[in-house]
């Protein structure tokens, strides 16, 4: 289907699976980094700790005690900071510490000369640390936008994002405006060569095709209108994506700048992608991507999230591109043969609950689960938890989709007392609707299903 425009590439060992590696000629599988560093412990800049001098017995436990109470409430700070921030009700020191653990091991891991892809897999899984564009690195590297190698990344990170620009310029001109671009070459290049002769004006020919009201398929101002009316579709439903967050909605400067790249990268996939051009929801599978990039502190990553997001959002629709063409829906890589394979997980792991649904209730997979599939559960949760359960998809060893239909099984499991005693009105409206969860639990939920059904996967 995407012969000729998306190329494979032999890689080193890859966190994703190396089906599709580039879009076109010329963007090779790559990937991409950045750190962070943060101890529960620390003092606020330029504060002191007043030296006690020793005063008789006791001295040296009220230094002892003096201590613990500035530690206690150092953490009792950052506890309080967090659980604000994250709105989830109070966080234990516990989970404080084991967080700047966390990010203290993955900053570490990214700042090797060579990545070890394997602990930044077990790292990410695990939830990656929220600030200074750790998620952002680790997606690309999980992605395979960056190479494992951090010498390789300055070059790769340059030519990808000339090359994108290059795209830009040569498939999202009108072709009025790219043939005065060339136009405007060609007539420097002929006044310099004879810029001292007066003679008669030359007139440009326009050939039939070149012709605005030439209704021909070859034409290129046919395609170019054909084209304009996905661009409409791309633009309405770009103002619906996540319409309650400031960074994509709303009539500011800040919400249309990233509206606008966001747009260039679908139109860009749908023009490179004619078998599939663009299909309603890819916005809400890009979304993600570009904010994780367009919020890294980084300005330079900042200022080039739009080539970025290009090159991983292709590499990651790579892995599930044929869910979105509709001709392959019946055959073993479209979204009903994914759809069975649900089932068929549902059924290997607990099959009273397979039972009432495909046979009680008569609710097939494809009722409630094509959404959550197409669009990677983008549909189901509040932004951040799309983030964290991104975390685990891209971290999988085996793919995106194979740890996908875990988490989609694990749904189900998590809403069984429920469905159980549920008809098929009140099971729909749930699982079409699908109620706040602790994400964590549900990942955990996902990881321990029956190693049986590990192989319930796309075939690659």
């Amino acid at each position: 289907m995407l012969k000729g425009k998306l190329k494979l590439s032999a890689k080193a060992p890859r966190v994703f699976p190396d089906r599709i590696g580039s879009l076109v000629s010329g963007f090779d599988d790559k990937e991409d980094e950045n750190g962070e560093s943060d101890s529960a412990l620390d003092f606020e800049s330029g504060e002191e700790l007043e030296i006690l001098q020793p005063s008789g017995a006791g001295s040296g436990r009220e230094i002892e005690d003096g201590y613990v109470d500035i530690m206690e409430g150092q953490l009792e700070s950052r506890v309080r900071q967090r659980s604000e921030k994250d709105g989830s009700g109070l966080v234990s020191v516990k989970e404080v510490i084991a967080a700047d653990e966390k990010r203290s091991d993955l900053e570490y891991e990214l700042s090797q000369k060579e990545i070890n892809l394997e602990k930044l897999q077990r790292i990410a899984d695990s939830g990656l640390p929220e600030g200074r564009g750790l998620r952002a690195t680790t997606w690309k590297l999980l992605l395979g936008y960056l190479p494992p190698s951090r010498d390789l990344w300055e070059k790769e990170l340059t030519e990808n994002r000339q090359k994108y620009a290059k795209l830009k310029e040569e498939l999202l001109l009108s072709p009025s405006e790219f043939t005065r671009i060339k136009e405007e070459a060609l007539d420097s290049n002929e006044q310099n060569a004879d810029s001292d002769v007066d003679g008669p004006l030359r007139r440009q020919e326009i050939s039939h095709e070149d012709h605005p009201l030439s209704s021909g398929k070859a034409s290129v101002w046919h395609q170019y209108f054909q084209h304009i009316e996905i661009a409409e579709q791309i633009d309405r439903d770009l103002q619906r994506t996540h319409p309650d967050m400031k960074f994509f909605s709303g009539d500011t400067s800040f919400s249309r700048k990233h509206r606008e790249a966001m747009r260039n990268i679908l139109r860009l996939f749908a023009k490179l992608n004619p078998a599939i051009r663009y299909v309603q929801g890819m916005n809400e599978v890009l979304a993600p991507i570009y904010y994780v990039f367009s919020t890294d502190p980084d300005e330079q990553n900042a200022a080039n999230a739009e080539a970025d997001s290009f090159s991983c959002f292709v590499r990651l629709l790579s892995d599930s591109v044929d869910h979105f063409c509709q001709q392959l829906d019946n055959s073993s890589v479209g979204i009903l043969s994914t759809l069975s394979r649900l089932a068929e997980l549902l059924k290997a792991n607990d099959e009273e609950l397979w039972r009432h649904l495909e046979f009680t209730n008569k609710i097939k997979p494809q009722f409630y689960a094509f959404r959550w599939i197409t669009l990677l559960l983008t549909q189901e949760f509040n932004f951040q938890s799309i983030l964290r359960i991104w975390d685990s998809l891209l971290s999988n060893p085996f793919g995106v989709q194979d740890m996908l239909l875990r988490v989609c099984c694990a749904m189900l499991l998590c809403m069984k007392s429920r469905l159980l005693t549920g008809d098929f009105v009140a099971n729909l409206k749930l699982l079409q609707h699908y109620p706040d969860i602790n994400i964590e639990h549900l990942l955990l939920v996902a990881r321990d299903l029956s190693p049986d059904t590990s192989s319930y996967r796309l075939s690659p």
